[in-house]
């Protein structure tokens, strides 16, 4: 098993899977986390082979364009695993990272199991976090219709991932900062993603601090 190989061949399978995705879960999404990824693998000395197949892999099939299948991304990028015939250890980890990956709106209570899991759950996370996350965020919410902003729509807090996957139609850009974006900080999972993820938090905050006072005409 030629793992230089495989990698390169899935990171091409996955580019022209997603070459027509444009709503932040695209290429170049997937890109940034594994190329995140394998900055915190190295300093986390981390399998770094199912770091970056599980990183490449991790948006192959998002629940929220799959009819809010959660499994979905799990079951292709098995299959795809399977097909180029990849150790059934390596696959069952790496479908693992995939399937319990999301965010699910602050419901996923699943804890990843490895470190290898930790790192990329740690670098899409932070793919959420600083200008790039802002820019995905409005991205998002152009592709799925979104209000940008309205003050008279407060941020929801979310029961279980129903309740999530319901809310996606009603709510605003501007709420997702409440709702995901500020959390995330708090969630890393490694002592690297926990120091990157202190000056992208700090972005966020002032982007919002300074949108809102633009939106009354403060400044």
């Amino acid at each position: 098993m030629n793992k230089t190989s495989i990698i390169k061949q899935t990171a091409d399978y996955v580019k022209k899977t997603l070459e027509e995705e444009w709503s932040g879960h695209d290429w170049w999404h997937v890109y940034r986390v594994w190329q995140t990824a394998k900055t915190i693998g190295v300093k986390e000395k981390a399998d770094m082979f199912i770091v970056e197949l599980a990183a490449i892999l991790h948006d192959i099939s998002d629940w929220k364009f799959s009819r809010g299948d959660d499994k979905a991304g799990a079951k292709k990028a098995r299959k795809w695993l399977e097909k180029i015939k990849v150790d059934k250890k390596v696959i069952d980890e790496v479908t693992y990272i995939v399937e319990n990956i999301s965010y699910k709106g602050g419901t996923n209570k699943v804890k990843m199991r490895s470190i290898e899991g930790k790192i990329v759950q740690d670098a899409d996370r932070l793919d959420a976090m600083g200008a790039i996350g802002v820019a995905r965020a409005f991205a998002f919410g152009g592709n799925t219709n979104a209000k940008m902003h309205d003050p008279d729509i407060k941020p929801m807090t979310f029961r279980d991932f129903e309740d999530f996957k319901k809310s996606m139609k009603v709510n605003t850009v501007i709420n997702h900062f409440y709702e995901k974006l500020l959390l995330i900080k708090n969630l890393m999972n490694t002592k690297t993603a926990k120091e990157i993820a202190k000056g992208r938090h700090r972005y966020l905050e002032e982007f919002l601090d300074k949108f809102l006072n633009e939106w009354e005409g403060r400044s």
